[in-house]
């Protein structure tokens, strides 16, 4: 990697084409960390390649430890690169999961065994697998105002992690209330390879429209933990709240997806006019 020369004849390196010098407007550990991002962007350093090490960028720039550190965590933290001490660091192989909200109602099952989730990934070549626990609670204020339910009134929540090749994918949470659902198949915490949907409907409660909200923030504590999230990943939250003809809010499902392993897909088509209008 050539050395090059800054401003006023000040030293500066090269990675992947851009300069770093001591005298570039930004400190030198996001110079190290820009040239780095610009490598991967670019292809240069590609899927599960090794960065130089730590010895060798201190070398390089001319630089501490310290520094190259940060410039290092940075990019950890970006979820461009992943520590595998003591080999060193690596550039981290995506491989997102494409998200469809509009699948939901899909016709099912996709075969008699396996539910939605399995089928499609499977299909795509991968391992999915999924967590699921059932349990009555009561609800999140969010999610009680959205149910209509009145003060101490409980729900069933299907609480999943959703697996893809042994990576933890996303999180979906399905609260209902247990007055509609008490003796049905979504208290048990197993596939329904028909769907709950479908279940909900059987018991004289079919969904006929849903109201969808997206926000991306930052994950919470919980979150965090039950996807095993990296400092620094957003998350988008999709909350899908489902109603019956009567206009009556039977589900509320909560999905949270990390920013880093997610392609959220819509699809869209345009209403045919109204002649009589």
């Amino acid at each position: 990697m050539a050395a090059l020369t800054g401003q006023c004849g000040q030293p500066a390196a090269s990675m992947g084409g851009m300069a770093v010098t001591r005298l570039g407007r930004n400190p030198m550990y996001q110079q190290i960390a820009d040239a780095l991002r610009e490598q991967i962007a670019s292809g240069e350093l590609a899927p599960d390649a090794k960065l130089p090490t730590e010895a060798e960028m201190r070398d390089q720039y001319g630089v501490s430890r310290e520094t190259v550190r940060k410039a290092l965590a940075q990019l950890v933290n970006e979820g461009l690169v992943v520590s595998a001490r003591p080999q060193g660091h690596f550039v981290r192989r995506r491989r997102p999961m494409v998200f469809r909200p509009q699948a939901e109602f899909r016709k099912r099952p996709y075969s008699p065994e396996m539910d939605a989730f399995m089928t499609e990934y499977s299909a795509e070549g991968r391992e999915p697998r999924q967590e699921i626990e059932v349990t009555i609670v009561e609800p999140p204020e969010d999610v009680a105002k959205r149910l209509r339910l009145e003060p101490g009134e409980l729900v069933a929540v299907r609480k999943r992690v959703r697996y893809l090749d042994g990576e933890p994918f996303n999180i979906n949470d399905s609260y209902f209330p247990l007055t509609i659902v008490r003796d049905s198949e979504i208290m048990r915490p197993e596939d329904i390879g028909r769907g709950a949907n479908e279940v909900l409907a059987e018991l004289g409660y079919r969904q006929v429209r849903t109201l969808d909200e997206l926000y991306v923030r930052m994950p919470t504590p919980e979150q965090t933990h039950r996807l095993d999230l990296g400092p620094g990943t957003p998350v988008g939250v999709h909350v899908v709240t489902g109603y019956t003809t009567e206009g009556q809010p039977v589900r509320v499902a909560v999905t949270v997806l990390p920013g880093d392993r997610h392609v959220i897909s819509y699809e869209r088509q345009r209403e045919a006019p109204n002649e009589d209008a």
